[in-house]
């Protein structure tokens, strides 16, 4: 009786580890790719799935949305200029089988192409272009990757540069060039203002010319504007040309009253005062006869 109790908690016992070690459960987000004695048997949807013990193997392989850094490379731009790029990637599984059967590490194949690819394209641009351009940049990596990893059942869904570190040299050249780009365009739009200003002016004297009283309206608008700060003297603003004019002739009637009397010619002799004796040598001399 105690020999058929222990033969019986044997199988018992042997049939649990068996349906333990015939057990796989494949999660929702994964697939199973089946090996039976080496060769492939074929997928396994997600579930509770049964192998044959010793004779299967299962592999699951992960379906979702895997995120791989691209560590710092050390890249030489196209003119010449050494910079430090990192990136990111994101690709996912849309083949098991190829994932499991033709490449042995997929995840560690993808980091080492990327970099590659990562040096490679970069070191076709200049450096503004790598600045300014990451995004047709990530397009051409993100092609080439999926050229390389569709054999291996993958699919790069995005490639993003990360990270461009530049040299401090280089840095200062640029902070350089953006103040002198910043100062030319400040010169610019002042120069502009200027023309503006030029021509509003030009067509307010126009105006003024046109209305006279819109002068005395300004000059008015001037005096209260003085008037606000509370000043001891009054300045009464006058018309520019007009008192140019008047000054150009005050200074002409100055000019002619100083100017000596011109002699008149048109006398007659008889009218003439006679002659005075004028004292020669301490004594006179009479006028000849």
């Amino acid at each position: 009786m105690a020999a058929l109790i222990f033969v019986v908690v044997v199988v018992v016992v042997l049939a649990l580890i068996g349906l333990t070690m015939a057990t796989r459960v494949v999660k929702q987000f994964e697939k199973g790719v089946l090996f039976r004695f080496g060769r492939l048997a074929g997928e396994r949807a997600p579930g509770l799935r049964f192998i044959i013990p010793f004779a299967d193997v299962l592999h699951r392989v992960s379906l979702r949305i895997v995120t791989m850094p691209i560590q710092s490379q050390g890249i030489i731009t196209q003119d010449n200029v050494s910079v430090d790029v990192s990136a990111v990637a994101y690709f996912r599984v849309v083949d098991a089988v190829k994932s499991v059967i033709a490449i042995e590490n997929v995840y560690a194949a993808i980091d080492q192409i990327a970099q590659t690819t990562l040096r490679k394209v970069v070191g076709r641009h200049t450096l503004d272009e790598t600045l300014s351009e990451t995004d047709r940049i990530n397009l051409d990596i993100r092609a080439i990757l999926d050229v390389t990893t569709a054999e291996w059942g993958v699919e790069v869904t995005l490639v993003e540069l990360k990270d461009i570190q530049l040299p401090e040299s280089m840095k200062r050249a640029m902070a350089r060039q953006a103040e002198a780009e910043r100062e030319k365009r400040a010169k610019i739009i002042g120069a502009e203002g200027e023309s503006l200003a030029a021509a509003a002016l030009g067509d307010a004297s126009d105006t003024m010319m046109a209305h006279p009283l819109a002068l005395q309206l300004r000059n008015l608008q001037s005096l209260v504007e003085i008037g606000v700060d509370k000043n001891t003297t009054v300045v009464f603003p006058a018309p520019l040309m007009s008192t140019i004019g008047e000054l150009g002739s005050f200074l002409a009637r100055e000019a002619a009253a100083a100017a000596p009397p011109v002699p008149d010619t048109s006398v007659p002799s008889a009218t003439k005062p006679p002659a005075q004796d004028l004292p020669v040598n301490g004594g006179t001399h009479a006028p000849g006869k």
